[in-house]
């Protein structure tokens, strides 16, 4: 065979090669950076937005019988020694502070307060939503450094039937006001573990797993 063909025939497999090559590895969105290993928090994060039904604890500082344990109702207000019915939903537990403290500076001098979030629901903006192919579809209140990983594990894994790696991550971009999709590769992280494929969550974030066609 001439030279010429041959060097022509494997130039086309070459070339043939890195066409299907990409088509393989072809991702139906744009992803995330994968998430490095941070150790999810126990309570919400600092920017923690109080939800009705959260339970919170209230210190007053050298005056304990001006705190309290109380539930957040579901009018959203609370009500504690000296202060009654006031506004919680949609405060940071440090917003909710001052406005105690500001209460209270009314009966003593310069208090100090601190709210502490013992079991907390989150209002809906705060909960990441698991929906689909999976477990048990649920709404998760979003905690610190949460990852996909950490969502599946709560709603107990994929589906029999599941198509992992055609999931989708939607989440909302304040810059933009738009919405934004994510490709997750769910089945690569939870049945080869695959670490790249666990990224990390945001609050309000949107997991839809789709079922196999086959």
């Amino acid at each position: 065979m001439p030279k010429t063909r041959v060097s022509w025939l494997l130039a086309g497999c070459a070339m043939t090669s890195l066409s299907l090559a990409g088509c393989a590895t072809a991702s139906k969105g744009p992803t995330l950076p994968p998430a490095s290993f941070v150790a999810m928090q126990e309570g919400p994060g600092e920017d923690y937005v109080i939800g009705p039904l959260d339970e919170l604890t209230i210190f007053v500082w050298r005056n304990p019988e001006l705190g309290a344990s109380v539930q957040v109702r579901p009018d959203g207000r609370i009500t504690t020694p000296l202060i009654t019915d006031m506004p919680a939903v949609g405060k940071t537990p440090s917003m909710l502070a001052e406005d105690l403290k500001l209460q209270l500076s009314q009966y003593i001098q310069e208090p100090l307060v601190s709210v502490i979030v013992n079991k907390f629901s989150g209002t809906f903006s705060q909960q990441v939503r698991v929906v689909g192919a999976t477990g048990k579809p649920a709404s998760i209140p979003y905690r610190a450094n949460m990852t996909v990983l950490d969502a599946m594990i709560a709603v107990g894994g994929l589906s029999e039937f599941a198509a992992g790696n055609r999931a989708k991550l939607i989440r909302f971009d304040k810059g933009s006001g738009h919405q934004q999709e994510y490709a997750l590769h769910l089945a690569d992280l939870l049945k080869k573990g695959e670490s790249k494929a666990n990224v990390m969550l945001m609050p309000g974030d949107v997991i839809i797993i789709p079922e196999s066609a086959f």
